[in-house]
């Protein structure tokens, strides 16, 4: 069977999934990446519109909502980016702590402020549960967040839907290595965790170990960094997850204009270097055209 069959046949399977759960265990939220790091103008604003249209349950982010650095200027940026989020009040929000929104006690205490909540939490909605864990002063996850994730789904294990976000890829080594051995998969293994998401990077990527899908989010407002094309993970925009049951459907949507194309990709078509079916150039002309079918 072609990729592209394979990839017809799960999608044909996931919808089948979604239309039979109740009512009840239906939802969809947006998770938006990393507002900074290099803000680029106007990025983040149309993300947070291009989302909220959706008409998420909810919004996640992967963290740095703020570019930090300078106790000085820390609450004014906060203050600055509040602003954006009182526009989609309705929307409950729920951040996740990046390293360029703490990085002293000063900075730990406004994050805990605007975020309304500490680094590390969970909560549930439908029949989801989600663990925010905190990573942002170390490329490590700590001893504490490890406990603190380990006591969290054991107290939630009967929940249908688990997912993990943290702002670092803490995980994405060993992944990208194929190796299980370390704390946040055995544990995620061990309680049915489907999905462990993280910012930082600016780059969209999937991994895949032994039934955990690890996702890498593209930016919602930081730099893009190396080639900076889309077929490679770098574009700005948000993801837009479907909850039907224990069925998750994990889409891609690129900002439309003027500062994307508006491309909409399901998780499964990325990997660990970008799209799995990456772009060929034209013979002549040297323009690009997809190796998918237009969406």
């Amino acid at each position: 069977m072609s990729r592209a069959h394979m990839l017809a046949a799960a999608a044909l399977c996931a919808a089948a999934a979604l239309a039979a759960a109740s009512a009840g265990d239906r939802f969809q939220f947006a998770i938006l990446g990393d507002r900074t790091g290099d803000a680029q103008a106007g990025v983040y604003d149309q993300v947070w519109a291009e989302a909220a249209a959706e008409s998420p349950a909810c919004v996640i982010t992967s963290g740095d909502s703020i570019e930090g650095g300078d106790d000085k200027t820390a609450e004014s940026q906060w203050q600055a980016v509040a602003v954006i989020w009182k526009l989609y009040a309705r929307l409950p929000l729920y951040l996740v702590a990046g390293n360029h929104d703490i990085w002293s006690p000063l900075s730990g205490q406004l994050y805990r402020k605007y975020a309304g909540r500490p680094p590390h939490y969970s909560f549930d909605y439908g029949n989801a549960h989600f663990t925010i864990l905190d990573n942002s002063r170390s490329d490590e996850l700590s001893g504490a967040e490890i406990d603190f994730l380990e006591n969290d789904l054991k107290a939630h294990a009967a929940a249908p839907v688990k997912m993990i976000f943290s702002h670092r890829p803490s995980w994405l080594l060993p992944v990208a290595l194929k190796n299980p051995d370390f704390p946040v998969h055995r544990l995620a293994r061990q309680y049915g965790v489907q999905y462990v998401v993280a910012g930082h990077v600016h780059q969209m990527l999937r991994f895949e170990l032994e039934g955990v899908t690890y996702i890498s989010m593209p930016s919602s407002g930081g730099h893009l960094r190396l080639s900076k094309k889309y077929e490679d993970g770098w574009f700005f925009g948000h993801a837009r997850v479907q909850v039907a049951g224990r069925a998750i459907d994990f889409q891609l949507e690129e900002l439309k204009a003027p500062r994307g194309q508006g491309r909409i990709t399901k998780a499964a078509e990325w990997g660990m270097t970008g799209l799995l079916a990456k772009p060929v150039q034209r013979a002549a002309g040297g323009s690009w055209s997809a190796g998918m079918p237009a969406r």
